[in-house]
């Protein structure tokens, strides 16, 4: 989806701390909780739209999402993940 070499330079644009590619187990537990409502922006926002991929701050609590196979790497964009249990 997104290229290594791509994915490499990406950092989160807040904290700068590295990012990496959602698996779809990760990306099928996010969408889970959005449509539960679960899941904000960085902002306070309400996310209602499924993401298909996403690429997941080293801290695990914003994701950034992937739209149309192009990272949306801004902060009020990211969304709050820190609800969600990536482990299953």
């Amino acid at each position: 989806m997104i290229a290594p070499e791509l994915l490499a330079l990406l950092v989160c644009p807040e904290t700068h701390q590295d990012v990496s590619l959602a698996t779809a187990g990760e990306i099928a537990l996010i969408n889970e909780s959005i449509l539960v409502g679960k899941v904000q922006t960085a902002k306070g926002d309400p996310v209602d739209q499924p993401v298909e991929g996403a690429l997941i701050r080293a801290d695990r609590t914003i994701a950034y999402p992937i739209r149309d196979g192009i990272p949306v790497m801004l902060v009020s964009g990211g969304l709050s993940i820190s609800q969600v249990n990536l482990h299953g």
